[in-house]
């Protein structure tokens, strides 16, 4: 069974920077599409970026030019590079293949302004 474990999150000042870790386990990760999402408090879960098994990305239009998706699928870990990071980035971030599986703990990720 896939597992996935988030980590990298933490307490930032607006304008400061995080990289997110995602940990797969099991060999669906290099099979599929990649992402990372995110639920803010009182909010609905929403899509933040995607990568494929090739390499091709593509971001929320609230975090475009701010943040930068990777993935290592020898260390079957994907990666989520966040910079010039807003108080409206607070968020629980969570990570999951396309199809989805099980969803991870998440990791806190919090902005002060």
């Amino acid at each position: 069974q896939v597992q996935l474990v988030e980590s990298g999150g933490g307490l930032v000042q607006a304008g400061g920077s995080l990289r997110l870790s995602c940990a797969a386990s099991g060999s669906i990760f290099s099979r599929n599409a990649m992402g990372w999402y995110r639920q803010g408090p009182g909010k609905q879960r929403e899509w933040v970026a995607i990568i494929t098994t090739g390499g091709h990305t593509n971001y929320a239009g609230s975090v475009k030019g701010r943040f930068i998706i990777s993935r290592d699928n020898a260390k079957s870990t994907v990666y989520l590079q966040m910079d010039s990071l807003k108080p409206e980035d607070t968020a629980v971030y969570y990570c999951n293949s396309v199809p989805s599986v099980p969803w991870g703990q998440g990791t806190q990720v919090t902005v002060s302004s």
